[in-house]
């Protein structure tokens, strides 16, 4: 029974991704070199700690959040070795972890190989003319885990930047369909399901 309940799941999940069409917009030269930049810099993802109650509370959140994610990616290898490249370039980028697990969930449902109907790839369903504007030009890097999220990242930053911090209008650039409640409010949604008891 708990087989054919499993089974009836999988058929009834959506398979297309969620993504709108990111809209190519012109870039100066600054904001072009320094995208560039921040996509170009090679670091690794397991971060060091100065302050042992800062790298505790790392390793809890890598715990709990490793729990909640098991369903969605069985394997631990994985598993662990996204959720530390998800925490890396979350906070490399200013952004919560929270919220970039809460955006992959809506944009992919956590696939690394999605692909929208507009063209946009991976867990954080970019578009491909991003690899054209500030990349090596290679649309197929977006299907690598850190490379999707390393673009994914800076380019949200990028948006909560030109909006001035507005995280719903920049949610809205994001997914194409700025000004518009549908998706912020679903990714807003998706990150409660991510946070740390006690985080609001």
């Amino acid at each position: 029974m708990r087989r054919r309940l499993a089974l009836a799941g999988l058929l009834a999940a959506p398979l297309g991704a969620r993504a709108g069409a990111q809209i190519e917009e012109p870039l100066a030269d600054a904001v072009r070199s320094a995208l560039s930049a921040s996509i170009a810099q090679a670091a690794p993802p397991r971060p060091r700690f100065d302050d042992p109650l800062a790298r505790e509370a790392y390793l809890r959140w890598l715990s709990e959040m490793s729990e909640r994610l098991k369903k969605r990616k069985t394997e631990t290898q994985i598993r662990i070795e996204f959720l530390e490249t998800i925490w890396y370039e979350a906070k490399r980028a200013g952004l919560e972890p929270s919220l970039v697990l809460g955006l992959v969930q809506v944009e992919s449902g956590f696939r690394k190989y999605a692909i929208s109907t507009a063209g946009a790839r991976g867990y954080m369903q970019v578009m491909p003319f991003w690899t054209r504007s500030i990349g090596d030009g290679d649309a197929a890097r977006l299907f690598h885990m850190q490379t999707n999220l390393r673009f994914g990242c800076v380019i949200l930053r990028h948006y909560l930047d030109i909006e001035k911090g507005d995280l719903f209008m920049a949610l809205g650039r994001y997914n194409g369909s700025r000004g518009r409640a549908e998706y912020p409010n679903a990714v807003f949604a998706a990150r409660r399901q991510w946070l740390l008891p006690g985080e609001k």
